[in-house]
């Protein structure tokens, strides 16, 4: 059974390590080692992470099998999105589910949880950005109904790689 769960401060050292992992997993396949330590050192150190979790209008959620992290959920509100700053939206920045637990629905729990704060907080919209070579998860949104709208640059150490934006209206 997948239960989810916020985050919190004390669980900064459990996040930094499934941030990093599920990252890796990933990406580091498609990326050189040398972008992916330079992405890694920069997004998931103490400093930054702390940063991320003390801010009122970003909200972390842990997926567990039992006692085990195996994925988390990141979105943001108002001034903390990553681009809009609409204060009608809600952006999914991150949603990570380790490989060996793919394929369980783990996301899309994960999915429907960032679907429940939105439809709770009376959001028009959520929106989030996708590698355009991450076909996995381009299929995920496409598959709950999200549409493309745009692209935005995404750096990856020295590498400047093309996300493309994807809106999912929310009915009210």
């Amino acid at each position: 059974m997948i239960t989810i769960r916020k985050i919190y401060l004390a669980d900064l050292d459990v996040l930094q390590d499934i941030s990093i992992k599920t990252f890796v997993e990933t990406f580091g396949s498609s990326n050189t080692k040398e972008n992916m330590n330079i992405y890694v050192h920069n997004s998931f150190n103490n400093l930054q992470m702390e940063s991320e979790l003390t801010n009122p209008d970003s909200e972390f959620y842990f997926a567990e099998a039992g006692n085990k992290v195996i994925g988390y959920l990141k979105i943001n509100f108002g001034t903390a999105q990553t681009e809009s700053k609409d204060y009608n939206s809600l952006e999914i920045e991150r949603i990570y589910v380790l490989n060996a637990y793919q394929k369980q629905r783990v996301g899309q729990q994960l999915f429907e949880k960032a679907l429940a704060i939105a439809e709770e907080k009376r959001c028009s919209y959520i929106w989030l950005g996708v590698w355009e070579k991450n076909a996995k998860a381009l299929h995920f949104y496409k598959k709950n109904g999200f549409v493309e709208f745009d692209q935005h640059i995404f750096v990856l150490g020295d590498d400047k790689q093309t996300d493309i934006m994807m809106k999912l209206e929310i009915k009210k």
